[in-house]
């Protein structure tokens, strides 16, 4: 959605109207086709900066889909949401030109990752005038070349044109967002102009649309324009429904998929503390079914308004809930990639908009959470599993689960306080297979844990606020092995590592340690372990991690406004001994 100073209204996003469809254009797939389902949203990255991830990373992950930025020219600003208010079609924005636009697309396309673009239909801007960023003049309602005063919806309510009450299904598709000039979709000279702007995309190859702010345009509207264009590419439609209104996200079904945050509400709920056991089945909620539903922990508008878990998220919640939503086979999943400081609710990408990553985290205010090893080991899982069915589900008390995926793969997230040792069963074929929460595989080895499972079973201790994943796509052996029927451990052997970081900091600035391994917060920073300044300049903890286990980490400098400084390139790398402690004494860079 849209704006910091609109906020408030994007809670209030839940409404359209349901008319008969105007098309007999026919659906591809409600899901995007492949193997390859998982979408990043990369939340404010230039084109180029999306190219070159493509290539480097997306690619090789398995990443089927990028959802990019709005691309067309919008009104001049710093602040994120300024992308989201359009003055033109013209492709010129503060992520590049129509050049970078198309290369990019290319680029990801070689690299085997499909682009989806966040598209505006339902307004242009709020602003009352200014020249937007590719120098277009234009005031409220008049937009020369492309939009007049008659173009508009202007619903002239005492107070004024903006939606006042979210019950009734008309006003909120007639009336104003938070003053946006509202389009008149349902005219014949805004669905042709609409529909050649969705087929400019798609002539330089954009395979989805988002529809940003669906629910503010009448679901037959949507249906004429979709028919419009030149090939049907992959649709997501922004519908937030919460509860008690006229129009639901199930009336939008027949233009595409539709974005369920019911479902982003249930899994914070569930990971906050009402218990993540009732997360086994949403086909029977009454929600967008799961053929249908695109879903997510978190997005950029949510990130914001304390509508979901975040990177900010108490207890490693937010890596659960994600390899939650990759491992659980409803819906389609969205990852968001986003940077730190979003709790200023206006500010904009750092760098200059450039996407910066390291290793298996972010640089330069970057988070590269799609990079984690955990959420990018999940992706590689969801891949292999496919469309396998949930079985073996077990839950011995509210903040545990687990579940295999057909025969393919198996989960199990202890989001207790406590850790949780079981022997689980498991329709896996006998077999050593490398934990993907923990680490990679490559040519049978693995870079974390490893389990063995025999007869249908292996045993595993899963530590506090942890989670293990293991599937036929990734077998090997690695540190801290687990067996079946033996009863063996899992990393249950761990030894004890002390750091000590030189840095110079000022007041209010303190050191924490972060990596690649869960015990280490699995490149979160909101995860990441707090030094202790009682030696300064020397910043010094005593960790405890499996034996015999190979990392890669870093410092991060957090500052008195929360926002996060990592230590330059490359990740630091150590191998924890197989038995007693070692101290590791490094200085900051």
């Amino acid at each position: 959605m849209i704006a910091s100073t609109f906020l408030l209204a994007s809670l209030y996003l839940w409404s359209a109207v349901a008319r008969p469809l105007e098309t007999n254009n026919t659906l591809e797939a409600r899901a995007p086709s492949g193997s390859k389902s998982v979408i990043i949203q990369m939340f404010e990255w230039t084109w180029d900066s999306v190219a070159s991830e493509c290539t480097n990373f997306i690619g090789p992950a398995g990443y089927g889909f990028v959802q990019v930025s709005p691309p067309a020219e919008h009104i001049s600003g710093s602040q994120w949401w300024t992308d989201y208010q359009p003055v033109s079609y013209t492709l010129t924005s503060k992520r590049g030109n129509r050049a970078q636009f198309a290369s990019m697309i290319t680029t990801c396309h070689a690299a085997g990752v499909k682009v989806i673009v966040d598209t505006i239909w339902n307004h242009m801007a709020g602003v009352e005038s200014g020249t937007g960023v590719g120098g277009s003049s234009f005031t409220h309602y008049n937009y020369p070349g492309i939009y007049q005063n008659q173009d508009f919806h202007h619903c002239g309510l005492e107070s004024g044109d903006d939606i006042v009450n979210y019950g009734n299904a008309q006003e909120v598709q007639t009336c104003e967002l938070v003053n946006l000039a509202d389009l008149a979709t349902e005219t014949e000279y805004v669905r042709g102009r609409l529909a050649a702007y969705g087929n400019d995309l798609i002539s330089l190859g954009a395979d989805g649309l988002r529809l940003d702010a669906a629910k503010h345009i009448a679901v037959g509207d949507l249906a004429n324009i979709i028919g419009r264009l030149t090939t049907t590419p992959y649709i997501t439609q922004e519908v937030i429904f919460g509860g008690g209104e006229p129009i639901t996200p199930n009336q939008y079904t027949g233009n595409g998929d539709v974005q369920e945050f019911r479902y982003t509400s249930a899994v914070k709920d569930a990971f906050l503390g009402g218990g993540i056991s009732n997360l086994q089945d949403f086909e029977n909620r009454g929600w967008v079914s799961g053929s249908g539903a695109n879903v997510f922990v978190v997005n950029h508008d949510t990130e914001r308004n304390g509508a979901s878990l975040n990177n900010n998220s108490p207890s490693n919640t937010y890596t659960l809930a994600t390899i939650f939503s990759l491992a659980h086979p409803y819906g389609t999943p969205t990852i968001l990639s986003s940077y730190t400081g979003f709790t200023n609710t206006d500010v904009g990408a750092p760098n200059g908009g450039v996407g910066t990553c390291s290793g298996a985290g972010g640089a330069n205010g970057w988070l590269c959470q799609h990079r984690w090893t955990a959420v990018a080991g999940m992706v590689g899982f969801r891949n292999n599993v496919g469309s396998a069915a949930l079985n073996n589900w077990v839950s011995p008390q509210s903040q545990q689960i687990a579940f295999g995926r057909g025969a393919l793969g198996f989960v199990a997230i202890n989001n207790a306080d406590s850790s949780w040792t079981a022997t689980f069963s498991t329709s896996l074929p006998a077999g050593t297979y490398c934990d993907v929460v923990s680490g990679t595989s490559s040519s049978g080895s693995c870079t974390g844990k490893s389990f063995t499972v025999s007869g249908g079973t292996f045993s595993a201790t899963i530590n506090a606020r942890d989670a293990l994943a293991i599937h036929t796509g990734a077998t090997g052996t690695g540190s801290g092995t687990g067996s079946g029927n033996t009863g063996g451990g899992t990393g249950s052997t761990t030894v004890t590592v002390n750091f000590a970081e030189t840095a110079t900091t000022t007041f209010g600035e303190n050191i924490f340690l972060v990596g690649s391994i869960s015990q280490l917060g699995t490149w979160n920073a909101a995860s990441a372990i707090a030094l202790s300044s009682a030696n300064y300049p020397s910043w010094t903890v005593s960790v405890t991690l499996p034996a015999s286990t190979t990392f890669e980490y870093k410092f991060i400098r957090k500052e008195t406004d929360g926002s996060v400084v990592w230590e330059s390139d490359p990740n630091r790398q150590a191998t924890s001994p197989a038995s007693g402690s070692t101290t590791i004494t490094t200085s900051w860079r």
